[in-house]
């Protein structure tokens, strides 16, 4: 399985331009139910701004938020993967970079994101359908 396989695709993603102010960035993520929004131009990123950057380089600065815009707080030149990546491999880089969302990359450009979200949702339909194989070849369970 690949990183194409699981990925929110691009028409899912939540992107903005760098001048986009972070007051309508933090909008976007409340209206949209998500941690990051990507800043693109076209398909080519330019950084990512999540939740996190806004909370500690904004708010947790005591910094005035007028004026501020993504450019301010992005994560220039952001960790992303290739669409092909396997997804055993995207766990361990993941991990290795110390980042929870990954923009995807097709052929170089902006194709979707996966999330650590996305990847548990994943994992528990995994583990469902394991243990349905384990329940239809096992006894029923009777509590003592």
């Amino acid at each position: 399985m690949t990183v194409r396989d699981i990925a929110r695709p691009k028409d899912e993603l939540v992107t903005a331009k760098v001048d986009t102010p972070v007051d309508e960035l933090a909008k976007m993520m409340e209206d949209r139910m998500v941690g990051s929004v990507v800043i693109a131009n076209g398909d080519d990123i330019e950084g990512i701004v999540t939740d996190r950057d806004i909370a500690l380089k904004c708010v947790g600065t005591g910094g005035d938020l007028k004026g501020m815009t993504a450019n301010d707080v992005m994560t220039g030149e952001p960790f992303t993967v290739d669409a092909d990546l396997g997804v055993y491999d995207l766990f361990h880089q993941m991990r290795e970079h110390g980042v929870r969302r990954a923009p995807i990359v097709d052929n170089g450009k902006l194709s979707g994101i996966v999330t650590l979200d996305d990847l548990l949702v994943l994992l528990e339909d995994e583990m469902h359908e394991l243990s349905e194989i384990i329940r239809a070849g096992s006894p029923p369970y009777t509590p003592a």
